[in-house]
Parts: structure tokens; sequence; C-alpha cells
């Protein structure tokens, strides 16, 4: 992979930060690498392809785009599944996407799983809590149909998400591969030029469409550009203070940040399992992915 270019336009007290901290990939080998990724675990397993849930965002749409690349179009399925609270634009986006890429897609209305539930769990339910009920009736319904298709769910999720926990678990934490795990959100938005992502869908507010008005950013409270930069320097093993520097944000804001990160662990591991047999699941039962 290229060295990072050095970062332009960057305060003077991030003027000497170390050069990855830019982010810059190598776009083209970064996309031969998750498209080899995508096909190999596929193949491998002897599925048929990949169902994608496509909100008309930025990482459903790129996930949409390099699962193509890797499988082809007939191997790639898109299901849009709004609720009474959805964007309409949102939906267009993704129908856009899904046309332009010329796969077959399905939109499934789960507004009523999701008013079933709320009626079943009173009048007036916890609005986070409904929102995680939406998240994992989309999931119910892209595993229903990669079941009945023998083929896997391709999950969205980019590394800054997973790092911070900002994901339903058994919702759209949900998923057999995420083919965009390992990219900062900044990353992904390098490459969903690269790949020729509509303008206006790179630069849409990211919101996980869970409720009228919720935006990503909003929610974390901190700009993305920000946390990853916070994230960047957490993997660097950097000290809160450098990080702050360079990130241009309080030392209190990097150390709120560290406690989101460790206090949703339990959402990037399997469910832990007390330790009695010879060997243990998810300890010393090694498996290969």
């Amino acid at each position: 992979m290229r060295k990072p270019s050095a970062p332009k336009n960057v305060p003077a007290k991030a003027q000497n930060a170390p050069p990855d901290f830019d982010l810059a990939i190598d776009l083209e080998e970064v996309s031969k690498i998750i498209e080899s990724f995508v096909r190999q675990y596929v193949t491998e397993r002897g599925q048929n392809g990949v169902v994608i849930g496509m909100s008309g965002g930025l990482d459903s749409s790129v996930v949409a785009v390099l699962c193509v690349r890797a499988l082809g179009r007939d191997k790639v399925l898109g299901l849009m599944l709004p609720e009474s609270g959805s964007s309409a634009e949102d939906m267009k986006d993704a129908v856009l996407v899904c046309e332009k890429l010329g796969i077959k897609y399905e939109c499934v209305d789960i507004s009523e799983i999701v008013n079933v539930m709320a009626e079943t769990l009173g009048d007036k339910p916890d609005v986070k809590a409904l929102a995680n009920v939406k998240a994992r009736a989309r999931m119910i319904v892209l595993y229903y149909y990669a079941n009945t298709m023998r083929r896997m769910v391709a999950g969205t999720s980019n590394k800054t998400e997973l790092l911070v926990g900002y994901f339903t678990k058994y919702g759209d934490g949900g998923s057999d591969l995420l083919p965009i795990g390992d990219l900062y959100k900044a990353q992904v938005r390098q490459l969903s030029r690269y790949l020729g992502i509509p303008d206006n869908i790179i630069r849409k507010v990211p919101t996980a469409g869970l409720w009228r008005g919720q935006t990503d950013e909003g929610e974390m409270g901190i700009k993305y550009d920000k946390l990853d930069k916070i994230l960047r320097g957490f993997e660097l093993e950097l000290p809160a203070k450098r990080i702050a520097e360079v990130a241009c944000v309080p030392e209190s804001e990097v150390k709120r940040i560290r406690k989101m990160h460790e206090s949703t662990r339990h959402k990037r591991q399997a469910a832990p399992i007390p330790k009695i047999g010879l060997k243990t699941v998810g300890i010393d039962w090694k498996e290969n992915v």
C-alpha cells in the first residue's frame, strides 16, 4: 500500500502529527482487497451471493458496489426496508444505486412489524429501545431473504461505528461479513468517490434513519472527522493529550470517546462463556474464519 500523502490544511498544533493521521488509503489496492475477501468468503462457503440492506446512504452504497465488483450483479440483492418514519428521498437514492448497478432490488415496508411490537410493549415504549426494534426487524427480513436464496448478509458498518458501538446489537450489527468494517468513515468517503457513488449520496448527512431528524453525529455528539482522528490515535496507542492536539478537541473529549469504546466492547464480541471444559468456544477452541 502506498505511503499516505502529507495532510493539508492542518491546524498548527497538528503539523507534526504522524502522517497516518490523514487516513489516506490506496484506493485501488483497498478495493481489490475487499473484493477478493468478499469473493473468497462467499464462494468458499458455497453460497449463491449476498443480500444488502440498502438505506440510500454512503456505507450501503459502497458495500453494494464492492459486492457487485466481487461477485457480479446477478449475485447481489438490494433490500429497501423502510418504515413510517423513513425518508422517501433516502429510498429514492437506494433505488438509484441499485438501478445504476443493475442489481435486483425489493422494498419491504417493516412498519407493521414495528407497530405490532410497539402496541405489544405498551402505549409509550422507550424511543431508543423502539429504534433498536426497527434495526432488528430489518435484520430479520434480511436473513429471511438470505435463507430462502442461500445467500449471506453483507453488513454495512464501518470501522468508526464498530469501535464506538454505534450499531444495534443483533440489528444492523447482525451480518455474515463486513466488507468495510476495517475502514474509517473518512476512508469510506474516499473510496466512494473512486467507486463512482453519486455526489448527493456522498454529501448526505449520515443518519441511521431510526427516527425523524436523527443524525449519526448528533447522536454521538461529535463530527466524524474528529472521531476518526481520535480512534486512529487509539489504534496508534498514543496518549490522550497527543490525540487531543491532533484531533483539535479537548482532552476530556478523547476520554469520553475512550469510555464509549470500552463500554461497548460487548457489542463487538460473542457472548462470554464460563470456562469449564478442556476447550471452550471463544476462549481456546480455535476456529479459522
